[in-house]
């Protein structure tokens, strides 16, 4: 059984001019996410700025995701935070809440043995829903390598890796040690992990271009190759933004050129600078021209 197939959307959390989150646009997006093709949605994650929001703001969250999808769609509800304890609650809310899954990084506020990762991981299982760990040794302390997944696959509900390593050899290294579903972690290396056996990818620019990254995954999925390179050629200078600290910030914005602005990010993340603003342009209109003209 795949779990996390094709375009899953990390989803991000719109917030209005005041910097209050914008749940009536939150459910709007998501409803316009699934009415473009996407397969599911992951809420919230590190696009939906999860660590800026209050609890009861990311409470409100979830819910509202999968209010609005109302079944047609698996959501993934992002779990992580600062202790194990805090996890499995939020793990607990997205069980009440109807979600389908969880997504989680290992510890994430110092350097965890292995013993301790496999104790977490247990704790968030012992919850019942299904797991996928969230691999992001740049960001993090953990790096969950091949053969530490075969290990934490003994888990009951763990089920996948989001790898965000941006190492396209782990994908075929995991599948050789284990029978883990793998997710692309990363905008631009979608195509290479999808060639790699990737069951899917959680994706931050389908935020914004939903209908074109579906159509990659599909003619990847119908051999169609060559076609897909052209389409994802064109995509990559976006793309390549999804593997940059900015990436929030360049989704937003990219959101505002198609005409469905989100607001700004919260602090610490503080929105693109004029210069910024015109390369994520360029890009986009890069995008949007070959994608008309080839």
């Amino acid at each position: 059984m795949v779990r996390f197939p094709g375009i899953q959307v990390a989803i991000i959390t719109p917030f209005d001019s005041s910097g209050e989150v914008d749940y009536a646009r939150l459910a709007e997006h998501t409803d316009w996410l699934i009415e473009n093709g996407v397969h599911g949605l992951v809420s919230p994650g590190s696009c939906g700025e999860y660590a800026t929001l209050t609890d009861e703001e990311r409470r409100r969250v979830v819910e509202t995701v999968i209010e609005a999808s109302d079944g047609r769609v698996p959501v993934t509800a992002g779990v992580m935070a600062p202790s194990t304890a805090k996890t499995v609650a939020w793990t607990e809310h997205a069980k009440q809440a109807g979600a389908e899954a969880v997504m989680a990084l290992p510890p994430i506020n110092y350097n965890p043995t292995r013993r301790e990762v496999l104790a977490y991981y247990q704790a968030i299982s012992d919850v019942g829903l299904p797991i996928a760990a969230y691999n992001n040794p740049h960001d993090t302390a953990t790096d969950l390598t091949p053969e530490f997944l075969a290990e934490l696959s003994g888990i009951e509900n763990f089920v996948a890796v989001k790898d965000f390593s941006g190492d396209v050899r782990r994908i075929t290294r995991i599948r050789e040690v284990c029978d883990l579903e793998v997710i692309v972690g990363v905008d631009d290396l979608a195509l290479e992990g999808f060639l790699a056996g990737a069951t899917g990818c959680i994706a931050g620019f389908a935020n914004a271009l939903p209908r074109e990254t579906v159509e990659l995954y599909n003619l990847v999925q119908a051999g169609e190759i060559e076609k897909a390179w052209e389409l994802y050629r064109k995509l990559l200078p976006l793309f390549r933004y999804d593997s940059t600290p900015l990436l929030v910030q360049a989704i937003k914005y990219t959101m505002e050129l198609v005409g469905r602005p989100a607001g700004e990010t919260r602090p610490p993340r503080l929105f693109l600078s004029e210069e910024d603003q015109r390369a994520v342009k360029r890009a986009f209109e890069y995008f949007a021209t070959t994608r008309t003209t080839g």
